[in-house]
């Protein structure tokens, strides 16, 4: 299954084939990483929360990868579908969760109406964007968001920022760039892109993590 984005970045190309090479066996590893983490899962159900106060506009989730988190709004009583650029991930959340949206997209260039989401979730997936692009994925954000509607990020964080490439997961040959960064080097282009800070989270590593777990709220003022 392939569905290529036209006019396709080279990051946003090497994302796509990697996830693709290896979307079973991550689904298969993070079916559900939410369900035992309770401070994680709290701040998902807060941004439900908060998006239901300002309407009844939907949430995507971008980056949804096998659709967990987004069942997960659907249940919170959250309209709700899932975006993410590796067609294989799709077909899998499509097939987990039939019930639910899921289509191949891409958050730096979302073919969206502007002013249409009363939310953008995030998870673990602005990682895999290079600095100079995330100005246009949030001016995207801002675009498709209606008036007082709200972003949340989640990545994983450090003191300085830091680049780390993977050439191998789950047995598989890839090309995958992660991108660490400071809450307040993400916070910066949110800021710029018009949309405004309500809450910024960083909780210390759990189990296996190796690095403290950011989550920053923002929301649309106009």
């Amino acid at each position: 299954m392939t569905s290529e984005i036209p006019g396709t970045p080279d990051f946003l190309h090497a994302t796509q084939t990697s996830y693709d090479a290896i979307a079973r066996p991550y689904t298969e590893q993070f079916a559900d990483w939410l369900g035992d983490r309770p401070l994680d899962r709290a701040l998902v159900a807060s941004f439900a929360d908060l998006v239901r106060a300002n309407g009844v506009a939907p949430v995507a989730d971008v980056g949804s990868g096998p659709g967990h988190v987004t069942a997960r709004l659907h249940a919170l009583g959250v309209p709700v579908f899932g975006v993410d650029l590796s067609p294989r991930m799709v077909a899998l959340a499509r097939e987990a969760h039939p019930e639910l949206r899921f289509h191949v997209g891409s958050m730096t260039s979302l073919d969206l109406p502007d002013e249409t989401l009363g939310g953008v979730l995030a998870l673990y997936s602005i990682i895999h964007v290079p600095d100079e692009h995330l100005p246009a994925a949030f001016a995207e954000f801002h675009r498709v968001l209606v008036p007082g509607g709200y972003v949340l990020l989640g990545f994983q964080s450090g003191e300085e920022d830091d680049r780390m490439r993977l050439t191998e997961r789950f047995g598989q040959e890839i090309s995958l760039d992660y991108h660490f960064r400071a809450p307040d080097g993400v916070a910066e282009p949110l800021v710029k892109a018009g949309l405004r800070m309500e809450a910024r989270v960083v909780r210390e590593p759990l189990d296996e993590e190796k690095r403290p777990r950011a989550y920053l709220l923002a929301r649309k003022v106009s």
